[in-house]
């Protein structure tokens, strides 16, 4: 699956809000985004236009994609999913996006970004249920337990991501033993386990035309 590989302090940049898409990078004092906050290129500091309906809907879709590191082909499958799914397809659509095995990663707190937790998963360092897993889309149930491998232990990466683990808040459904290097989803996620101010309404309304 393609990925985007350019530079991504710009993409807060552009979306005026700090999406912590470069791990450590992001809570230091070399942040872009702290540094400039305003958008990139060569008219980024001119006059701010009020966006139009349509533009508040682009950014929020862009900024959700952003923070789960999705591109546009793959996000809109999830957004058919949730749609064909019962109850409310915006919140329906966060939540497959919350279930993904990379997001989950760092959620635990085996990464420090989206972009690390995609690469240790694909290079196969997790399992679920026992099982080795590289996918970085598959989806996690209530009651999976997800571990980092006996051989992956080591990586920096990882021991790295744990030591700074109580750094950012973890979701209510989500529980974690520290010194095990493992989690169990005790819960499926809901709209109230996710903190980043996302209007999911927005992305509907933007598909929905």
């Amino acid at each position: 699956m393609a990925r985007y590989i350019g530079p991504v302090c710009r993409l807060c940049r552009r979306e005026d809000a700090k999406l912590f898409l470069k791990g450590d990078r992001c809570f230091s004092d070399k942040c872009g985004y702290e540094r400039r906050q305003y958008p990139p290129g060569q008219h980024g500091q001119g006059r701010k236009k009020r966006p139009s309906d349509y533009g508040q809907q682009l950014r929020e879709k862009q900024k959700v994609k952003r923070i789960y590191g999705l591109l546009e082909k793959q996000f809109r499958g999830y957004y058919y999913k949730a749609s064909r799914m019962r109850g409310v397809t915006g919140e329906n659509l966060l939540m497959l996006l919350e279930r993904r095995l990379d997001n989950v990663a760092l959620r635990f707190g085996f990464s420090s970004s989206h972009a690390e937790a995609r690469q240790l998963v694909r290079h196969g360092h997790f399992t679920v249920n026992g099982k080795r897993i590289n996918i970085p889309s598959y989806q996690v149930r209530p009651g999976d337990t997800i571990e980092v491998r006996e051989r992956s232990r080591k990586v920096q990466k990882i021991v790295d991501a744990l030591a700074n683990v109580d750094r950012v808040p973890r979701p209510a459904w989500l529980e974690l033993d520290k010194d095990g290097m493992r989690g169990k989803v005790t819960a499926a996620p809901t709209r109230s386990d996710i903190s980043s101010d996302i209007d999911e309404q927005l992305i509907v309304e933007l598909y929905s035309k």
